[in-house]
């Protein structure tokens, strides 16, 4: 049976037009990967609970506010046999960085340029190319992909 997964991303700029990241490191195998804050959506909660709660969790900032949502990402991950679900929202947020990730998979919370941006995330497409796409302007988009490293297309 397939797994259905239904993740919420958070969209943080700073007042420099810099972008929020987070390193994680699932494996705790020293291999960091950056993706915006936020995770998956648990049962009994709504998408903007999950939204409200990873960020907190991830990088101790409060949402003041859900903007609007910039884009829709989709993965069909074939070798795990599961479908990932993304739903990004540019947010306002307060507070001082200082994450406490309860399960302890997120080494670093900081602000990166687009173009730091694109290095940290240039081996997961899905990732990169919804984000850059809409820090140039792009809103509202669905992206499909067929693996976290496969081209994808873009609606």
């Amino acid at each position: 049976m397939r797994r259905e997964i239904l993740v919420v991303a958070a969209i943080l700029l700073d007042a420099r037009g810099r972008v929020l990241l987070v390193g994680n490191d699932w494996g705790r195998r020293g291999r960091v990967r950056y993706t915006l804050p936020g995770g998956t959506v648990e049962p009994g909660e709504t998408v903007l609970e999950a939204l409200r709660r990873e960020v907190r969790e991830e990088t101790g900032l409060r949402i003041k506010a859900v903007e609007h949502l910039a884009y829709v990402l989709q993965v069909e991950d074939r070798r795990k046999n599961e479908r990932t679900l993304a739903l990004a929202f540019r947010a306002s947020y307060e507070g001082l960085l200082n994450p406490r990730d309860p399960d302890g998979h997120i080494v670093e919370a900081r602000f990166f340029t687009p173009e730091e941006v694109a290095q940290r995330l240039s081996e997961h497409r899905p990732l990169k190319e919804p984000l850059l796409d809409y820090l140039s302007g792009e809103r509202g988009r669905f992206y499909a992909y067929w693996g976290w490293r496969e081209e994808g297309i873009r609606i």
